[in-house]
């Protein structure tokens, strides 16, 4: 997805693309140049200098109860938007590693109780799980705002439909502050969403597809049979390449992780594994041996390799149906894209010169890039007099109506620009809206 301008400091974005060198372990070995030989016996070699790299003292063994040093882990899996601090694959400071609490734990259960799964006790087809999962994998991109609006982005992450009319499952921080949400299928064919609802402290949402049906759903597994050591495989919107997913493979790491948020939310039954998880993951499945998604692929750790981790599909199974009949902390409002005031509030020498003669609306003093108040031809200057059949006296009124309205509903918006009266017909996008009690 084009990314807007750049804005630094906030936390999603995807990092400038370097330029392409060739890389050097393409290159045979290059040794210097033997001496000529004299005749006579090889100098001796020079003695050898001291280690530089000496071995680090053993550190003092923690108190008890003493919080562990933050490793890292970071919620990035979500492409492009506006450039800000990353290291690694992910945003600076991201998430951290969980602290001990100093309470004596239970006895863990074995690690390994069975050979590792993969297909038919041959070696993992990828090309099977694929075939199983491909279809139920889509590509999410977003636009935007943060800090009230004075900040645009874009950004792209990954989804995973669950129900054949276009219900999908992704990441909450995919989504988050997004007032345009549009899914690429696999065929390549792409439709706007609306987002349903999410949950911030499980980082789960849903999104709805607009007018589709007959989609093929990823299918569930049960990812409280999964073992250390077991097959695993990635897939998703990787960096935003676009086309088809990218497919990485690896195997169940560890279990039952736990990670803390930078904002304090807490993370818990997190499948840890090795399978590559990039910028633009966030959101999509991890997949067994098995071609059944036991996993949201969500965080990686910034300053490790290989060290990624995906929520674990069994804890969040009340939570979807929860989501789906309106529940969570965020549920989607209508969204239609201006921002006015009363004409009152407005200098009369302004409305003099743009040809203002309506004495009640609401004028509009800026319009979002890519919300559905352009799409319908809405221009700042512009004065808004009705909404969908109903008198628009001031901008409370705008507030009103639209909120009375569904996200991906269309509004016939009766306005007046250099005296004249014009309609237009706009699309309703989604915003959030915060829910008190969760």
């Amino acid at each position: 997805m084009d990314e807007q301008p750049e804005q630094q400091g906030t936390p999603w974005a995807r990092p400038p693309a370097a330029e392409p060198t060739r890389p050097l372990w393409l290159d045979p070995p290059t040794t210097p140049p033997l001496a000529e030989s004299s005749g006579g016996p090889p100098p001796p070699l020079p003695p050898s200098p001291p280690n530089p790299f000496p071995a680090p003292p053993t550190p003092p063994k923690p108190e008890p109860g003493a919080a562990r040093a933050g490793a890292g882990w970071l919620k990035p899996a979500i492409a492009g938007g506006v450039v800000g601090a990353l290291v690694a694959a992910g945003v600076a400071g991201g998430i951290v590693a969980a602290n001990d609490n100093g309470t004596t734990p239970t006895a863990a259960a074995p690690l390994v109780s069975r050979a590792s799964s993969d297909l038919g006790g041959k070696k993992l087809d990828v090309a099977s799980v694929l075939q199983s999962v491909q279809h139920g994998v889509v590509a999410i991109d977003v636009e935007g705002t943060q800090n009230g609006g004075a900040r645009s982005f874009s950004a792209a992450g990954t989804g995973m439909i669950i129900d054949s009319t276009g219900l999908i499952l992704t990441n909450a921080h995919v989504v988050e502050n997004a007032f345009s949400i549009k899914v690429s299928l696999y065929d390549g064919k792409q439709y706007d969403a609306d987002l349903v609802g999410r949950s911030t402290g499980s980082d789960v949402a849903l999104v709805q597809a607009r007018g589709v049906s007959g989609l093929e759903p990823v299918k569930f597994g049960a990812s409280k049979d999964l073992q250390v050591g077991d097959d695993v495989v990635a897939v998703g919107n990787a960096l935003n390449l676009g086309a088809t997913p990218t497919v990485t493979t690896g195997i169940v790491s560890a279990l039952n992780r736990s990670i803390t948020a930078d904002n304090g939310e807490n993370l818990d039954a997190l499948i840890q594994t090795d399978a590559a998880i990039n910028h633009g993951n966030s959101g999509g499945p991890l997949v067994n041996a098995s071609g059944e998604v036991i996993g949201i692929n969500t965080a990686v750790a910034a300053d490790g390799q290989n060290i990624g981790f995906a929520i674990s599909i069994d804890s969040v199974q009340s939570l979807i149906q929860k989501l789906r009949s309106g529940g969570g902390d965020v549920k989607a409002s209508a969204f239609l894209g201006v921002t006015s005031s009363d004409l009152g509030n407005v200098l009369a020498q302004v409305l003099e010169r743009l040809g203002v003669t309506a004495k009640e609306g609401a004028f509009i003093s800026a319009v979002v890039p890519g919300s559905g108040a352009e799409g319908a031809g809405l221009q700042p200057g512009d004065v808004i007099t009705e909404i969908d059949g109903r008198s628009v006296k001031g901008s409370a009124d705008v507030k009103t109506i639209v909120e009375d309205q569904k996200p991906g509903d269309q509004v016939e918006i009766r306005y007046q620009r250099d005296g004249q009266t014009k309609t237009g017909r706009a699309t309703l996008g989604s915003k959030e809206v915060q829910q008190s009690g969760g």
